[in-house]
């Protein structure tokens, strides 16, 4: 439940205002999508505030880690207890800067309290210092493995969700012992800033957690800022320039980028729990989900029944900018021109719209839209639409559907609707994460690691996994008695090696 983070690293503002046309202007506004309405004015940090602000991190860093597991599993328990009791407050900046329905936000603000509850409760048994069998050739030592925090971990966070997924970051860096500076997307900085706020509430002593706000130029500073490591969420393109640019300095990087996701509807399905998990997975948040629903192929046998559900319930949604309607706003102004193109290419290459059609694209609102009959090499079919569209395809049979699935360039998640083989065709995908008989259900499970493949990026936050992303290991091994054999030496007699190799031929060459 993340996704396309359209932040980019020195590339042109897509809030539609350029800071390089007003170098003497220090600050920029974010709009309510569904109105225009100027919501906040915000900072717009240049290179050496960047810079301050991670070195301020750094400082913070040992006072932070010193803390200890316990100490910091405190204070994110504190955090997360005053996250549950503002879940409103937050919720509002959430829905003024995205458009989101009120619920769609409070359901993020959700995740990312149980994610945070999570992180801190099992970081100590993730990453302490344990022990490791040395092995026989190395007996006398005794050997531990122990996860350190990087030092400073800069994220670079979307629009869509712009509280759950950085925090996805944010939380299990912190919780493993680093500081943070984030840049938030530029559409959603108010968001950043009022996670940084609270969480100075609960943390006041140092700027464990520190926010940057502005535009590319901003993203591309921390990226070059010294930061011991960099997470991005965003588009392919905009990640690999964020590669590059990190590349200048080997800091490591996390990068989660954009997909396709698939999801196949066996002809053994529960054809109504699968459409509505279809029109769910595709249109929630009106469609601007990095693991939406963009493509089905459902079984020839079970596609009218399946396509007529999918239809019925479509048709019933409906886009608005009151806290109750189905769908927000397109919140990245730029989106709802490529939101068009694809269903107009999609028609022109002879696919048909069963609900909705280019009609159903009326800035900053887009009505649901069900195309089928597409072929493979149409924009929708192939490209990352981002919007509340989708794209019914009829297969053969499921062997079908998982080859057509795995044949995007993307590889983020999957859904997989069957009775008898969900598990097998799960396993098939070339994706990170898949969802049997449901949708979207791995992202709110903490302990799953996420992330995907190929273009849609490498690493994973959440989990054990996502914990470990944050921390580097360091092995040890410590000296408990000599041994007679010792090869690593130039004392060494002429019989140590042809005894080691002796020892060796009994032990492992049985």
């Amino acid at each position: 439940m993340t996704q396309t983070a359209h932040d980019h690293i020195e590339a042109p503002s897509e809030s539609g205002v350029d800071p390089g046309e007003q170098p003497e202007q220090a600050t920029f506004e974010s709009l309510d999508p569904r109105t225009g309405e100027v919501v906040g004015n915000h900072p717009i940090h240049d290179a050496a505030h960047v810079t301050e602000a991670v070195r301020s991190a750094r400082g913070a860093q040992r006072w932070w880690e010193g803390l200890g597991f316990s100490g910091r599993k405190q204070r994110l328990d504190a955090w997360r207890k005053l996250l549950t009791r503002r879940i409103d407050e937050a919720a509002g900046v959430i829905c003024s800067e995205t458009g989101k329905p009120l619920d769609d936000a409070r359901l993020e603000l959700v995740l990312v309290i149980d994610h945070l509850h999570w992180a801190a409760n099992k970081a100590d048994g993730v990453l302490r210092k344990r022990k490791v069998s040395p092995g026989v050739l190395m007996a006398n030592q005794a050997a531990t493995v122990e996860y350190l925090p990087f030092g400073v971990v800069g994220v670079i966070g979307p629009w869509n969700y712009p509280a759950f997924t950085p925090m996805g970051s944010i939380a299990y860096a912190l919780a493993a012992g680093n500081t943070v500076v984030f840049k938030p997307s530029e559409l959603t900085p108010a968001v950043g800033e009022w996670l940084a706020k609270t969480f100075a509430e609960v943390v006041p002593e140092q700027p464990v957690f520190e926010v940057v706000t502005g535009f590319g130029e901003t993203g591309a500073a921390l990226c070059r800022s010294g930061v011991d490591k960099l997470a991005f969420t965003g588009s392919t393109e905009t990640g690999k320039r964020v590669m590059a640019t990190c590349a200048e300095t080997l800091t490591p990087v996390l990068v989660e980028c954009g997909g396709k996701d698939a999801l196949i509807v066996d002809a053994d399905a529960d054809l109504r729990a699968a459409a509505e998990a279809a029109v769910w997975g595709a249109m929630s948040n009106a469609g601007q989900t990095c693991i939406g629903v963009e493509r089905v192929y459902v079984v020839e046998a079970v596609a009218d029944r399946f396509l007529e559900l999918v239809a019925e319930r479509a048709a019933e949604l409906r886009p608005g900018g009151e806290p109750g309607a189905d769908l927000g706003p397109i919140t990245m102004p730029s989106q709802v021109d490529v939101i068009r193109h694809h269903v107009d290419d999609a028609v022109r290459l002879g696919g048909r719209a069963v609900v909705g059609g280019s009609h159903s694209v009326r800035s900053p609102f887009v009505e649901p839209v069900v195309l089928t009959d597409v072929p493979a090499d149409a924009e929708a079919a192939a490209e990352e639409t981002f919007g509340p569209t989708i794209v019914v395809d009829r297969v053969a049979d499921v062997d079908e559907g998982v080859e057509r699935a795995n044949s995007s360039r993307y590889g983020l998640g999957a859904t997989v609707f069957s009775r008898s083989r969900g598990a097998e065709l799960a396993r098939r995908l070339r994706t990170g994460m898949v969802a049997v008989n449901s949708v979207i259900s791995f992202a709110a499970v903490p302990a799953l690691p996420f992330g995907g493949v190929g273009d849609s990026g490498f690493g994973r936050i959440h989990g054990a996994d996502g914990l470990r992303e944050f921390a580097r290991p360091q092995s040890v091994t410590r000296t408990k008695f000599r041994i007679p054999l010792n090869p690593m030496t130039f004392s060494r007699s002429s019989r140590t090696v042809r005894q080691l190799v002796r020892l060796v031929q009994l032990v492992r060459g049985r």
